[in-house]
């Protein structure tokens, strides 16, 4: 019975140290899979939009662009006397004289109605020159689209420093009389006037002569 004794405390003494072996060998396993797995990435909230915060549409960054300065009146002349010479030298029509003015170089002198239709005149005041027009007629930086009985109507059109061209609508008046030719017209009309006179009065004071 001693013997027995002693074989079951050493049996018993005997599973706690397995016991304790194992345990030992699976925590080193466990701390060996923890240590070979990837380091995972956490999100930094920080870095990225905030889902409380209220949606704000991205802001549009507007490219500011001038206005192309058109050339002076000496070399819009030059470059339609080129543009000319190259149309006759390929037998195509030339340009008009009209494309290297300017609408603000132009001035309504007269509109008239012609069997083509409605026709202006117009005084180019750099070079104090006149042309006839119709409409269609094609400008440096426009064209004359109607002529109405006081008024011309153009589709002027600007070149941005990008590329881009603004078109407009622009109404220019016919020409008032200036008042030197104001009084010019005032002067003429008494004189002619009294020349009527004198001649209604000869007239009467000349005899009757009847014819038999």
């Amino acid at each position: 019975m001693y013997q027995s004794k002693r074989f079951r405390n050493g049996l018993a003494i005997f599973l706690v140290g397995s016991a304790s072996v194992l345990t030992g060998a699976s925590i080193t396993r466990a701390q060996e899979n923890e240590a070979t797995k990837p380091a995972t990435t956490k999100r930094s909230v920080a870095s990225g939009r905030d889902p409380f915060r209220k949606f704000e549409p991205p802001r549009v960054v507007v490219r500011r662009s001038g206005q192309i300065v058109p050339p002076s009146i000496q070399e819009r002349i030059e470059q339609y006397k080129a543009q000319k010479v190259a149309a006759m030298n390929a037998r195509i029509e030339p340009p008009k004289p009209t494309t290297a003015l300017l609408l603000s170089e132009v001035q309504v002198v007269g509109i008239s109605r012609t069997p083509r239709g409605y026709a202006a005149i117009v005084e180019a005041t750099p070079i104090k020159l006149s042309y006839v027009i119709y409409p269609g007629e094609r400008f440096y930086d426009g064209q004359l689209v109607a002529i109405e009985d006081n008024r011309l109507v153009f589709r002027r059109e600007i070149v941005l420093t990008d590329g881009r061209r603004e078109r407009s609508v622009e109404l220019k008046p016919l020409r008032q009389a200036s008042p030197v030719d104001a009084m010019a017209s005032v002067k003429t009309a008494p004189a002619t006037a009294s020349v009527t006179d004198s001649e209604r009065k000869t007239a009467e004071k000349q005899p009757v002569t009847l014819k038999p």
